[in-house]
């Protein structure tokens, strides 16, 4: 395929996950998040990363948008961050390169091998932390620091939404280059 061929293909695959997005993802009306801030509308990306014709679309843009970025390995925080991982690894096998995933749980297990991180062994190698929307940026940060004290490098954060409400700034004051494919203005918020 032509670089411009790749290129339509991305944008295309881009147009229509921010089409099922903005038609299956965005409810309207007065909610509380997680943040415990109230907002007037929800974008629950969970109806678009374990969608069948969507999750596909999640892994193929989310590798465009950190493409000239070097990781092995792509995870966050269970539970918004499994799916978008999965799609990931998934869309980088169809394009005949290997990505690992792994999941951040939110506390160690206390049965078992008693880890917190999931999946392949993440010490010694550079990650990709990533969710699927991000408002206040708890969830990516407690990932980054479970995965560095795994012994990662954390290279950066990437999510498909940013609610542009403070992730950024923590992301920048801890140190992690953002990055989000869809702001308020693109999915009709702002």
């Amino acid at each position: 395929m032509t670089d411009t061929a790749v290129t339509t293909d991305v944008n295309s695959a881009r147009g229509r996950l921010l089409d099922i997005v903005k038609a299956k993802a965005i409810v309207h009306g007065r909610v509380t998040l997680s943040s415990g801030k109230e907002a007037d509308y929800y974008v629950d990306l969970r109806r678009i990363t374990l969608d069948g014709e969507a999750s596909p679309l999640v892994g193929r843009v989310m590798l465009d948008l950190v493409e000239d970025l070097d990781f092995d390995a792509v995870g966050g925080l269970t539970l918004g961050a499994d799916p978008v991982a999965t799609s990931m690894l998934h869309a980088s096998a169809a394009a005949g390169r290997r990505l690992d995933a792994f999941v951040v749980r939110k506390a160690g297990k206390a049965h078992g091998l008693q880890q917190r991180i999931e999946g392949p062994s993440i010490e010694g190698r550079r990650v990709l932390i990533v969710e699927d929307t991000s408002t206040t940026g708890a969830s990516p940060l407690e990932a980054a620091h479970a995965a560095r004290e795994a012994g990662a490098e954390v290279v950066a954060v990437a999510t498909i939404a940013d609610r542009a409400t403070g992730a950024a700034e923590k992301f920048a004051d801890a140190g992690l280059e953002y990055r989000f494919v869809y702001g308020l203005q693109e999915l009709g918020l702002a």
